[in-house]
């Protein structure tokens, strides 16, 4: 089948070229709001940094079935595409020039023709179940004000609220720009901002390309590029020692988690956050310093081999793990690697290596850094600024802070809002959910650093989701208490095995004896037995269990 790549502005993609269409059997749009973020601060760093060098966003695959016509079903490429479509339409209601709003909106949205009886039509057509929202409240221009007011249960799916949060968050931001920056970003986005769109018009086909575009493989990795820099630039009687170092670095490793060692070791080095290619951003920010002076070899047995062991004892925990001094070490890497990022680790890493002979100092630094970490977690806070705190982190670090680091060191706003978080609807949040009520059941065993082996732990609810309106569950709490607290965390507790639907909305003495209880297969965390010394399950209880299980955790964490 003939196969057709080309790279294409925006101005282009979101023209009559295109008529995008996602098929049914697509996943829905999920995009959270770091991802839109990210997306913006992306095409903002392009914007200050050179005016006229062209910023590339990836690829998309389309099922084109003739070449002629703009129908084409996307097969990868809808995240950006939909979040691209929320960018410009929040770029078009902001605009104070009308005729910039006009381009915009005919970006997103294929003008009409009255005169000629042809109606306006979307540029982007999502799914069936999100079309029509998405033409009424993105789509359309001044409906974004609408939006933004629909409430959780006004949305009918996760995907509508993804959308809903993605034009709030990217309109907040965008509302503090100048007009003439916000004109500046569309022109970016426009006019340098391309996609390489690569057509077939056979499905099989473009699955096959997907795949083929996706796989990993043993495909050349940039660190394999770099130990050719590196090893090529020695004497030749350094080679095959120092190539031999190198690949045993890697196997310990694994290849994957070697080549993800380089991006850490350019973050601790240029203390920036990454803005092109590695294989561009590593040479010049780190390789050159030492490939350029006659340095190779030091690379190598100062940099590379230090941060590889220091990485190895963070992934596997494994510091003398019959002293205490370093158990506690082993315990914080436990908690760290639970967190859904790996942002932490390049401070964490010049600790390790820094300090490699000093378990009491890495003791009360992983401590500090856990506490960061876990209110920022706790407080969404997305990949920008998340890596901008461990920036200045690795700055003070290197200034000769040590565990003082004023980095470490959250304000009274964020301690406030971490503790607003703690008591909040806590299980909605999945990232953050299973990691507090870990670091919870762990402070109620007074067992640090307790690692359980299940290859199941499940977060359930007492209280139930949706009880039966029969049951105790609505005779004890009206509907305004079982909405307020059903997925806060004095109604959390941990399972070792997979939910049952059924036995989730047992009446509270039943679900005690036949789901929670040990005799029942559930192994004891003490978050758990602490629910089934209960007698009741009452709004009184759970008024009373909220404080105190939040209350152990602003203590752990600080938050006054």
């Amino acid at each position: 089948m003939p196969l057709k790549a080309h790279e294409h502005p925006l101005k282009k993609i979101f023209s009559a070229d295109f008529d995008f269409a996602i098929p049914h059997y697509q996943r829905p749009y999920a995009w959270g709001t770091e991802q839109a973020l990210q997306l913006l601060d992306d095409l903002e760093d392009a914007l200050v940094r050179d005016a006229a060098e062209p910023y590339f966003l990836g690829s998309l695959v389309l099922v084109k079935p003739d070449e002629n016509a703009p129908r084409a079903e996307v097969i990868d490429g809808q995240q950006r595409l939909t979040t691209l479509s929320i960018l410009l339409a929040v770029l078009r209601d902001l605009a104070e020039n009308d005729e910039v709003a006009v381009v915009l909106r005919d970006m997103v949205l294929e003008p009409g023709v009255a005169l000629d009886g042809i109606k306006a039509k979307p540029r982007l057509l999502l799914r069936d179940q999100d079309s029509g929202f998405f033409t009424k409240y993105v789509q359309t221009p001044g409906r974004l004000d609408d939006l933004l007011k629909l409430s959780d249960q006004a949305l009918a799916n996760d995907s509508q609220k993804a959308i809903r949060d993605n034009a709030k968050a990217l309109r907040e931001r965008l509302s503090s720009w100048t007009d003439e920056k916000r004109n500046a970003l569309a022109a970016l986005a426009r006019n340098r901002t391309l996609l390489v769109v690569v057509s077939t018009p056979d499905l099989a086909s473009a699955h096959r390309i997907f795949s083929v575009m996706n796989a990993r493989g043993l495909d050349l990795e940039p660190s394999d590029i770099f130990k050719s820099d590196v090893i090529g630039s020695m004497d030749a009687t350094q080679q095959q020692e120092y190539a031999k170092a190198w690949e045993t670095a890697e196997q310990n490793l694994g290849r994957a988690t070697f080549a993800d060692l380089f991006l850490h070791l350019r973050m601790i080095v240029a203390k920036a956050r990454g803005q092109r290619e590695l294989l561009i951003e590593f040479p010049q920010q780190v390789l050159d310093g030492y490939t350029r002076t006659g340095r190779a070899a030091s690379f190598v047995d100062d940099m590379l081999m230090p941060y590889a062991t220091a990485y190895a004892h963070l992934l596997n925990q494994d510091y003398g793990e019959h002293d205490d001094a370093w158990s506690k070490v082993n315990n914080w890497l436990r908690r760290l690697v639970q967190l859904d990022n790996n942002d932490w680790r390049p401070p964490a890493l010049w600790a390790l290596k820094n300090h490699d002979d000093d378990p009491v100092f890495l003791d009360a630094f992983l401590r500090r850094l856990e506490r960061l970490a876990a209110s920022m977690l706790l407080r969404r806070v997305y990949t920008t600024p998340r890596v901008t705190r461990y920036i200045d982190l690795l700055k003070q670090l290197d200034a000769g802070a040590g565990v003082g680091a004023a980095a470490f060191n959250l304000t009274a706003d964020e301690k406030q809002e971490t503790r607003e978080r703690l008591d909040g609807e806590l299980y909605k949040v999945q990232p953050v959910r299973k990691y507090v009520l870990l670091r919870l059941d762990e402070l109620l065993a007074n067992a640090p650093g307790v690692s359980y082996k299940h290859k199941i732990i499940t977060v359930e609810h007492v209280l139930p989701q949706k009880p039966g309106s029969d049951s105790q569950w609505v005779t004890d709490f009206t509907e305004d208490e079982r909405a307020f607290w059903t997925h806060r965390l004095g109604n959390l507790l941990l399972l070792n095995r997979n939910k049952n639907s059924q036995a989730q909305n047992y009446d509270f003495a039943t679900k005690k004896e036949k789901y929670f209880d040990p005799a029942a297969g559930i192994t004891g965390f003490a978050l758990t037995t602490s629910v089934i010394m209960e007698p009741a399950w009452t709004p009184d209880v759970l008024d009373r269990r909220q404080a105190e299980l939040t209350g152990i955790l602003v203590k752990e964490w600080e938050l006054n």
